[in-house]
Order: C-alpha cells, then sequence, then structure tokens
C-alpha cells in the first residue's frame, strides 16, 4: 500500500516467493516486476512498500489472492492491489466477501497517508474458533479525495479496522468489513494519480457589463493510466466542488452526461475530439453550446495539451464545434492573458517597469504619471489587470494611493489610512481582483480589517472573514476573480490560506463581501515570507517548513504539492512575482536585489536595485 520506507524483514520473507510470483505476473500482462508485489506469508502487517517510478503510459496489474493464503497475505495483497491500474478494482474485490464486494464503493474516496498503511494484528479479537481475524490499519493521514476528485488537506492520524473471515465451504480467508474508498501512501498516490483543472464560470460577478465570462479552475485529481479523459470529462459534467459551487456556474444544462454506453474519448489524428452526450443537451442554442464546449477545451487542455478543437453531438444531432483559438473569444483565462510589463519598486522607492519579453535586460523605465515621478515614496503597487490604473502603499505603510498610469495624471488624496503604531502594522501590498475592485489589508492591531474598494475609487467597505483565526499580512486575489489568497499570522507563524469570494448584491444597495471557508494551501509549512498566483488553480510560494531552511516552490490552491514543485533556493526572500501565462518567467526580490528565474536554470540577479515586484493583478 505505498510505504516510502523499505522495510528489510518483509523483502526476506517474500524472497522465496519472488519468482513465483514474476512469473504470475507476466501471465497477467504486467510490464514491470515491480508492479507485482510481493506478499508475507506469516505474522503481522507492516507498511507497504511502494511502487517504483514507472513509465506513465505502462499499466500495472495486481495479483489475486493465492491459494491458502493467511489473513496477512489478504490484507497485504488488498492494499497493494489498491494501487493498480485496474479500473473498476475487479483483482481488489477478490480479497474480498461477496457481500463486502458488493458493498464496497472504492470511488467515495482515497485517503492519502505519509507513508503506506501499518496493518497491525488484533490480538483481543474472538480467535479462538480460527474463523475470525482482525486488523487495524494506522498512518499519517495528509489529505482526502472525496468522490468528486477534490484534494483536501485533512492532516492527522488515521485508524481503521479491517476484518477477515475463513469461508466455510472453499476455507479461504476474506475481507468481511472494511473501511469505504482507498487508501494509500503518498508516493504511491503520486504515481498513481495527476492533477487536472476542469473549468467553469464566475457567477459572482457584480458589476453588470456584458463582457466575457471568467473561466474559473476547479483542480481534481484522476488516476491519470485508468482512461483520464473520460474521467475528466465525466467530472465536469458532474459539476464543480463543493467547496466552488457557491461562486460559479456550469453551462451544461442539469442532468447532461455522456451518451449510454460511451467508455473511451480519444481525439481522431486531426486533434479533434467527439464527445456524445444525452438528450439533456439537445434543445441548447448555439451561444450556450460554445460555453460548453469552451468549457470543455479549457478542461481537456489541462490535461492533453493537444487537444485542439471539441465536437459536441446529442444523439445524431451535431450541436457545435469549437477551436481552441476560439475558445479565448468566448471566455477569459487567467492563463491566456500576458501582461505587458513586469512593475517593481526600485531604490528611489519609485514605480519602473520593463517591457515583459523575451529579453531580461532592458533598462526599467518609470511609469506615465505621478506614481512614477516619485510625489510619493512608495513601499508596495498593485497594477490593474489592463495595466491602466496603479495602487500605491506609502512607503510608511499609511496610505494608499491611486493613480492613473497616463503622462501628466496627478495623485489626489489617499483613498485609505491606517493608523497602525508601526509600519508593519500598517497596510499591505494591495491587489486588484478581474473586476477592477481593490483589495487591501490593514493590519492594524487595534483594529485589523480587509478592504475591498469598489474600482479602486468607492469608499472602502469591510470584507467579512468568518472562520479567520489570525491577523492577515499579506493578499493576493486569484484572476478568476473568485478566490483570495491570505497569508495569516498568528503565535509567530505564517500559514497560506484560500478564499472563497462571496458577494451579496440587493437593489439600490452596496455590495456585501464575505470570503468563506478558508482553506489551508500550504500544511506542511509554517512561514510564509511570500507568495503568488502563478496559474489558473497554482501559486508559488516562498517559506519553510519547522525547523528547515528557505524554498520556493509551486502549491495547488487546493493544499497538494505536485511532484518536482521545488525551484531552484532562494534565501531572504521579500517578494515574488509569477504570471498566471506559465511561459513567462518568475521574478523575485532579496537583499541581493532583483533576481529573474529562466526556465531550466538558477535564479540570476539583474542589475536593478529593487525591494518589490509585481505583475499586473
Amino acid at each position: 500500500m505505498g510505504a516510502d520506507r523499505p522495510t528489510r524483514d518483509r523483502r526476506a520473507a517474500a524472497g522465496a516467493r519472488h519468482a513465483a510470483r514474476a512469473a504470475a505476473c507476466a501471465a497477467l500482462g504486467a510490464a514491470l516486476l515491480a508492479g507485482c508485489a510481493s506478499m508475507p506469508d506469516s505474522g503481522d502487517l507492516r507498511g507497504v512498500e511502494s511502487t517504483p517510478k514507472q513509465d506513465s503510459q505502462v499499466r500495472v496489474f495486481a495479483l489475486p489472492p493465492s491459494e491458502d493464503a493467511p489473513p496477512s497475505a489478504i490484507v497485504q495483497g488488498f492494499l497493494e492491489a489498491l494501487t493498480s491500474d485496474d479500473p473498476h478494482f475487479s483483482t481488489a474485490k477478490q480479497y474480498l466477501t461477496g457481500d463486502a464486494a458488493r458493498t464496497w464503493r472504492p470511488e467515495l474516496s482515497t485517503t492519502v497517508l505519509l507513508d503506506g498503511p501499518e496493518a497491525v494484528a488484533d490480538r483481543t479479537g474472538d480467535q479462538v474458533d480460527g474463523t475470525d481475524y482482525a486488523f487495524t490499519l494506522t498512518g499519517t493521514r495528509l489529505a482526502t479525495v472525496d468522490a468528486q476528485q477534490s484534494y483536501t488537506a485533512t492532516p492527522g492520524d488515521y485508524s481503521q479496522a479491517v476484518h477477515l473471515t475463513r469461508d466455510k465451504r472453499s476455507g479461504q480467508w476474506r475481507i468481511d468489513a472494511l473501511p469505504q474508498g482507498v487508501v494509500m501512501g503518498k508516493s504511491d498516490f503520486q504515481r498513481n494519480y495527476t492533477s487536472v483543472d476542469k473549468y467553469y464560470f464566475a457567477s459572482n460577478t457584480t458589476d453588470g457589463t456584458a463582457r466575457q465570462p471568467d473561466a474559473v479552475a476547479d483542480p481534481i485529481y484522476v488516476r491519470q493510466r485508468v482512461e483520464p479523459m473520460t474521467q475528466v470529462v465525466r467530472s465536469l459534467l458532474g459539476g464543480p466542488a463543493i467547496w466552488l459551487r457557491p461562486v460559479v456556474r456550469s453551462s451544461f444544462p442539469t442532468g447532461t452526461a455522456l451518451q449510454k454506453g460511451t467508455d473511451t474519448l480519444t481525439p481522431d489524428d486531426q486533434n479533434k475530439l467527439t464527445v456524445p452526450l444525452n438528450d439533456k443537451a439537445a434543445g441548447v442554442g448555439h451561444g450556450r453550446c460554445d460555453e460548453m464546449a469552451a468549457q470543455l477545451l479549457f478542461t481537456l487542455k489541462s490535461l492533453s495539451p493537444a487537444v485542439e478543437e471539441v465536437e459536441l453531438r446529442a444523439g445524431d444531432k451535431r450541436l457545435c464545434s469549437l477551436s481552441a483559438d476560439r475558445a479565448r473569444l468566448v471566455a477569459d483565462r487567467g492563463s491566456d492573458a500576458r501582461a505587458d510589463y513586469l512593475y517593481f519598486i526600485n531604490g528611489e522607492h519609485r514605480l519602473v517597469r520593463m517591457a515583459n519579453t523575451d529579453s531580461s535586460h532592458k533598462a526599467a523605465e518609470p511609469v506615465p504619471g505621478a506614481l512614477g515621478q516619485g510625489i510619493r515614496a512608495l513601499r508596495s503597487v498593485a497594477v490593474t489587470r489592463d495595466e491602466h490604473v496603479a495602487a500605491g502603499v506609502t512607503l510608511d505603510g499609511s496610505a494608499l494611493y491611486v493613480g492613473s498610469l497616463v503622462t501628466g495624471s496627478t495623485l489626489g488624496e489617499p483613498v485609505l489610512r491606517s493608523h497602525g503604531v508601526t509600519e508593519n502594522d500598517r497596510l499591505t501590498t494591495p491587489s486588484w481582483d478581474a473586476q477592477g475592485d481593490l483589495w487591501v489589508a490593514d493590519r492594524d492591531t487595534a483594529a485589523p480589517r480587509l478592504y475591498v474598494l469598489p474600482k479602486g475609487a468607492g469608499a472602502p467597505v469591510t470584507v467579512r472573514t468568518p472562520g479567520l483565526d489570525g491577523r492577515i499580512d499579506a493578499v493576493r486575489v486569484a484572476a478568476d476573480g473568485v478566490r483570495v489568497a491570505l497569508v495569516v499570522a498568528k503565535n509567530g507563524k505564517q500559514s497560506l490560506f484560500i478564499g472563497r469570494i462571496e458577494r451579496d448584491t440587493k437593489s439600490g444597495e452596496e455590495a456585501a463581501v464575505a470570503v468563506q471557508e478558508l482553506r489551508s494551501a500550504t500544511p506542511e509549512l509554517e512561514k510564509v515570507t511570500a507568495m503568488s498566483w502563478a496559474g489558473d488553480s497554482r501559486l508559488v510560494v516562498a517559506g519553510q517548513e519547522s525547523g528547515g531552511v528557505e524554498q520556493v516552490q509551486y502549491v495547488q490552491c487546493d493544499g497538494s504539492i505536485p511532484e518536482g514543485s521545488t525551484l531552484p533556493g532562494l534565501t531572504d526572500v521579500q517578494s515574488i512575482a509569477a504570471s498566471a501565462d506559465s511561459e513567462t518567467p518568475l521574478f523575485a526580490t532579496s537583499e541581493d536585489g532583483l533576481l529573474w528565474l529562466p526556465g531550466g536554470s538558477g535564479w540570476r540577479t539583474l542589475k536593478q536595485p529593487a525591494s518589490a515586484v509585481f505583475y499586473p493583478g
């Protein structure tokens, strides 16, 4: 069951049977010997060894129970079967009694443990007559993937009972009671599952404009060698995660599903995917069908960038067809946007910018307007996503100004002031959302608050933050406008949380804004020093674990950490800038000044003094 550490005594016990089991693997068609795990004949069970890393195209199948296998081998074999590529867990069910196989639902959840589960025989059970045996599965739980395939960090202890009985007719041991769902170690989870973004549209906008809807990524985990494309499409049609549902919508009519009998979806040689739907979608209009196709295209390209066109059908009727290029005209997606400039605060505390091109050696220039003239010394800035307006916090953190990035523009009175006693108890770096509203937190210990300023000019609205435990030290709104990343400080620790932005607008009244259901995005870090959104569902974070060194890494907004997410080391990070466009390089500031990270190499220092760096947003 995917433990990360080797177990010598388990290997020794299994050695005698290795050759025979290897032959069985070949008979079952497994391409790698490691795909068929060995099982001990007797004794208590220990952590199940992880299957070594393998080619993503190689499918690994488990072995059925051997004749007269003892209870320990039955449990061991069952746990190992859970990590195979068997689409319906048919082999795993062979370790269960008939009734247990019928009631066990592996699709309900996947529990991810730090190591594979430890299985210890329960010596207190009634084993006198030799027909009853029990084990307890234990481990350190990291996360749970629910029936909607959504990942949630759930750190804590794991303990579940497994009961076995001996079949009266065959005399074979089988599991007759077990927890629902699947459990495995972290390394097996990373080998078996892959993260994919499915897409919906923001429904919490209040600006009343007729602009394109904003596409919102809803990350899920799918089994990467078990018809992943079909899994992803079914999940998309099933609707968004419960956490995201209050702020997004789907263009697929309620009840839409794949046409009955559709088990495999495969693009043709022109990279076009035809998706047959049931009759629930038959009556949609052309505009709505385009939105449905855009949802599919954005989702499928997250899994397989080669998909270039989607055609939707219902029965014998062709509904619509949409190419990847046209999908960008149907909805706005953060990862499709590319900033014209990179912005930073120079050594004179002015806002300057560099063209966002492949060259990193262009000279910086002051931005047009008052914020680039040095009228106010600045320590942080946020630029709107259209790059027409900027908001700057003064060097002492006490005042927030908003100004146009147009030559000759002037700077009026501050739109917000903080009365915090020290500079560290005043305003955070601001952030613009997709609607053009400005977000900032006041760290005043006497009255800490999160504010949103409509269009950057309206009266500050206090944002409700139910469930917030600590003080907000940093704010960054996602490009989709429905999620916000907050660095929250408490008891000397700084943690990253993701909240859902909800807006309640009543006719003729100001919108009430709340950040709901904060979820940890970095449960393993105790100090987050800088962060930035780096894609539709991904952030880049500088921080450190307890007793560890500072590191820079990518994290998913659901709290998962993709394999290979750690970036080259960097110390004393003051700020970090990432774009939703994955091809745009990372920038950061430290005591060494302005640095950038070209693809596949280490951080490089630019000859530009800088104290903070930003992309629009």
